[in-house]
């Protein structure tokens, strides 16, 4: 029975404990659905090609010999069978596979197979989803066949172009535009159709990357009252019903009567509002001010699907049972490997975390899935364990960022030491030190903060090597990452910003400290310290580029 079907046939309390029950079970009740899973998942994937080139000749039969068995994970152990799609290979016969960025410059893509009962489990969390999205409390929602969702999501082979075709296994949401015709549209033509279609329509829900609402908002938005784009918007809304159009007038009226420019919110009442991805948190009372309702954080990624949101209360991400197994590597754990990638570090259960704590998530794929003890590089942090608001007694959590290892600049970008160093390579500049840290703009944006250090032999004015270094290094960073261009492109951000050390700024911090810096991220204190010893060098900065260009 499709989920359209069960809004006539049964109540909405009996919909709620189908999909939304998961949020009031007890620590016990999720622990044996993980467990009873986990060891469905672990005979089929121990038994595989794929599970034994891991696993070397072991066959575990319980959880505590799983966990103690398998070693964690990353994409390189799965890369060789996945990237060539050896599906005999597999614990579970794909029905489709799904793309995203590996690591930009090094690693173009890494592609994950989605079995059917991997997909009709998205397909139930994804309604789940849904429901939440409408409620306010529980037992609460407002979903209806007639309503209409605005299309800003990647197509296929990308994950989010799936959510489309679950929606439609489940009820007729109609997407504005249409899947069909916005698989052949650009960027742009999608939202100016979206916008066109939404005010004849309606807006009932908004789903995409936060990043990328947020363009779409502003886009909108930036719609005023300039003969220029009031022309525009006139072509926009031709043939509007009268009911959008009454809207329209009397939200033209109100902003005029209170000096400010028109929001999403004049025109549009949404049910559910959802983002994904990361950097939410830096679009996220923007977006809620555009559109008069609080976006609800969802959690998905290409290898697990979907496996957590929020509520009605905003108070963190409620991981779902039955996607996959969780483990979690303690922040003292993560930060051991990071200095030391030799080291193992220990996991621990969902029932085990700590209000507070930082973790690595680390999952197994439940239902065919291909991925065990799966570092997948995302940091969360548990908000708390229980809830008096939703009346459980479980954890939440926050999503923080992405492994420190790697820079995610709104979910466009995977930027890694190795990929920096093959863009300064290809760009021949004379740079001999340098650290790359993901830092905020005043209006709390994310970018890209390179600190160079170049040849002691090359100098001039620093202000022009900077332009050069900024104008040279983003051209090999556009070249070598396409989601890199696509973030300036279609989000109109320019992520990289450089400051130039002065020659010898680097030895200077490894005389004092004992140790080089961090390449990737380092810590607030080691920049701090970094730029100490730059303000007490008396070296020249560096500059020369003019023969490398």
């Amino acid at each position: 029975m499709r989920f359209q079907e069960k809004l006539h046939e049964y109540s909405k309390e009996e919909i709620w404990e189908e999909y939304c029950g998961f949020l009031t079970l007890t620590m016990d009740e999720f622990m044996d659905i993980q467990k009873r899973l986990l060891l469905e998942q672990m005979e089929i994937w121990a038994s595989s090609s794929l599970g034994q080139s891991i696993l070397k000749g072991k066959k575990p039969t319980t959880m505590d010999e799983f966990r103690a068995m398998v070693p964690l994970t990353t994409y390189e152990d799965y890369a060789p069978t996945l990237l060539s799609k050896q599906t005999k290979a597999l614990p579970g016969e794909p029905v489709l596979w799904i793309k995203t960025t590996w690591e930009g410059g090094v690693h173009p893509i890494k592609t994950a197979p989605y079995t059917k009962g991997m997909l009709d489990t998205f397909k139930h969390n994804l309604i789940s989803c849904m429901i939440l999205s409408t409620s306010r409390k529980k037992f609460e929602f407002d979903i209806s066949v007639t309503d209409h969702m605005l299309y800003a999501l990647a197509p296929l082979p990308y994950m989010t172009g799936l959510l489309p075709l679950l929606f439609k296994d489940e009820i007729d949401v109609e997407f504005l535009p249409s899947v069909k015709d916005a698989v052949n549209m650009t960027f742009a033509e999608r939202n100016i159709q979206g916008f066109k279609l939404g005010m004849k329509k309606g807006i009932e829900y908004f789903f995409g990357l936060g990043s990328v609402l947020y363009y779409v908002s502003q886009s909108i938005t930036s719609m005023r009252s300039s003969s220029k784009r009031s022309s525009s918007l006139k072509d926009k809304i031709s043939g509007i019903s009268p009911t959008m159009m009454f809207r329209y007038m009397m939200a033209k009226r109100r902003c005029h009567m209170e000096n400010r420019e028109l929001l999403p919110k004049d025109l549009f009442q949404l049910k559910g509002f959802m983002c994904a991805g990361t950097d939410n948190r830096c679009y996220k009372e923007d977006l809620e001010h555009m559109w008069g309702i609080a976006p609800m954080e969802i959690f998905a990624g290409t290898e697990p699907t979907c496996i957590g949101c929020e509520t009605w209360s905003r108070e963190g991400v409620y991981f779902f049972p039955d996607a996959c197994f969780y483990e979690f590597i303690p922040e003292d754990e993560m930060n051991k490997n990071i200095d030391n990638p030799d080291y193992q570090p220990r996991t621990v259960l969902w029932n085990e975390v700590v209000p507070g704590g930082i973790y690595e998530l680390v999952l197994t794929v439940f239902k065919g899935g291909a991925f065990a003890r799966y570092r997948a590089g995302d940091i969360f942090q548990c908000t708390g364990i229980g809830s008096k608001l939703e009346n459980n007694a479980i954890p939440r959590f926050q999503y923080i960022d992405r492994d420190p290892r790697i820079i995610d600049i709104a979910g466009f970008t995977r930027i890694t030491e190795k990929s920096i160093n093959q863009a300064i390579e290809l760009s021949r500049l004379p740079i001999e030190m340098w650290t790359a840290k993901k830092e905020y703009s005043e209006n709390n944006r994310p970018y890209l903060h390179l600190y160079v250090e170049l040849q002691h032999d090359h100098l001039i004015n620093s202000a022009v090597s900077i332009r050069i270094l900024q104008d040279q290094l983003g051209i090999y960073f556009r070249y070598l990452d396409q989601d890199y261009e696509d973030l300036k492109k279609i989000l109109g951000i320019d992520p990289l910003k450089i400051t130039m050390m002065k020659c010898g700024t680097f030895a200077a911090f490894e005389k004092k400290f004992g140790t080089s810096i961090r390449k990737i991220n380092p810590d607030a204190c080691e920049i701090n310290d970094l730029l100490v010893c730059h303000q007490s060098n008396t070296l020249e900065i560096g500059g020369g580029l003019n023969d490398w260009i």
